[in-house]
This record gives structure tokens, sequence and C-alpha cells, in this order.
């Protein structure tokens, strides 16, 4: 087994290792209940890990989680009032429209 990296959480890291499970690239999520003693340990040793069940898949794990981390977000301008609209919004925070289609 090979340590991949650390996760900010135990759902982000849950997540990540079940898409690389379905990638074909079998791993697991260790430490993580070690939350629980943060303060007795430093808190960035207590960050749930992924783990890899094989060593060579390594790379390509890498470079998925990688891809994961670096989705580009969505952004568009609203065509009723102009405001310039981040992230998986559908619908315009200023003014309730709707994103064009």
């Amino acid at each position: 087994m090979k340590r991949l990296r650390s996760a900010p959480n135990a759902a982000i890291a849950q997540i990540w290792a079940d898409l690389l499970c379905e990638a074909g690239l079998p791993a697991t999520v260790e430490r993580r209940y070690l939350s629980a003693v943060a303060g007795e340990l430093p808190p960035d040793q207590c960050l749930p890990e992924i783990w890899l069940r094989h060593d060579e898949h390594a790379l390509a794990a890498r470079a998925l989680l990688d891809e994961l981390e670096h989705v580009p977000q969505r952004q568009w301008t609203c065509p009723a009032c102009g405001e310039h609209i981040e992230g998986g919004f559908e619908q315009c925070w200023a003014c309730g429209a709707a994103m064009p289609g």
C-alpha cells in the first residue's frame, strides 16, 4: 500500500477514494477518525489520508486527484442585470434571473 495524500476532511477523502476505485485504482481512507484527537496531536497530523492498494497506480491516481482538485468553475454574466456570477449558481443572486441556456 502507498500513501497518496491527505484530504481536508473525511467526506472529501471518501469521495476521492470512491472516485479512484471507480477509475480502477483501488484506494482506502485511513486515519478517518483521528480528528477527534486534534489538539493532543498537531491538527495537520490528524487529517484523513488516501492510500492506494497498488503502488504502480500512484501516477494515474495523482493525475486523477489533481484533475478533481482543479475543476474549472462555471462563470456567467446575468443577462438581466449584468452581475458576474461564479460557481455552480444557476440563478443570479442579485436579481434572481435564470442562467442563460
